[in-house]
């Protein structure tokens, strides 16, 4: 049985010193091009989540109406009011409320969603609204998220380090040929991928288990961008700016 063949070779950098032939009617030795390397190059980054949602739910019921309304307001207004001496702005803030009669009984129930930047502020406030009001409200784990913008920012911080990369390759190839390296001529993005991370503020499915560290590892957000360039040769390298 014949052994496997060899995976093909990648070329990852190439040096063009073909001549161009001679126009038609003209003499002379063959015209020099500008002589240029190509060279492919890549480069993968993450961003962690730039935003966590909160959901808090209480309730209460009674056999009057003021006083089940009464007992939600006045825990709502502590919320709120915790919330804003940490700096959370108004509106990173929602509030809905329903009220339903069940028998004898008058039923309020609230649910507030904070949405933070600063997970320190959050785990904080969090903490703050266990310790003083206890059973009386349940907290959901944090959802974290990134915002549209932390995404553009990713896509271009990845295709910018790609290009970077892909530099930094054609300089060394023409060191190691005694060459310098000259302008770009052409620069392409070949594939770019994205994977991981979540783009929106809707509560995730993950396991109530999970740590903090945890999750924001989960919605961590990943891409990676392959560029393929063109850099013209401008002769041999400077010995002098070498040195330097």
């Amino acid at each position: 049985m014949a052994p496997p063949a060899p995976p093909p070779s990648r070329v990852f950098a190439e040096l063009d010193p073909a001549a161009s032939p001679v126009p038609e009617g003209r003499l002379g030795p063959p015209v020099l091009p500008e002589r240029e390397v190509h060279v492919s190059g890549s480069a993968e980054l993450s961003a962690r989540p730039d935003r966590a949602r909160v959901s808090l739910r209480l309730g209460s019921r009674k056999e009057a109406a003021a006083a089940a309304r009464s007992s939600v307001s006045r825990r709502l207004q502590y919320i709120a009011h915790t919330a804003r001496l940490r700096g959370v702005p108004e509106e990173n803030m929602t509030v809905t409320e329903d009220f339903s009669r069940i028998e004898n009984t008058y039923q309020m129930e609230a649910e507030v969603c904070i949405t933070f930047s600063d997970f320190g502020k959050m785990q904080n406030v969090c903490n703050l609204l266990i310790e003083k009001l206890g059973a009386s409200i349940t907290i959901s784990p944090p959802h974290f998220y990134h915002t549209p913008e932390a995404i553009d920012t990713l896509r271009r911080q990845v295709c910018v380090t790609a290009v970077g990369n892909t530099r930094r390759k054609a300089q060394e190839v023409c060191r190691l040929f005694g060459q310098a390296l000259g302008k770009p001529l052409l620069i392409k993005e070949e594939e770019t991928k994205e994977w991981g991370g979540h783009i929106d503020s809707h509560l995730s499915h993950s396991a109530d288990s999970q740590t903090l560290q945890e999750r924001i590892q989960n919605a961590t957000a990943y891409a990676s961008c392959r560029v393929f360039a063109v850099f013209e040769i401008k002769g041999k390298e400077n010995r002098r700016n070498k040195l330097l």
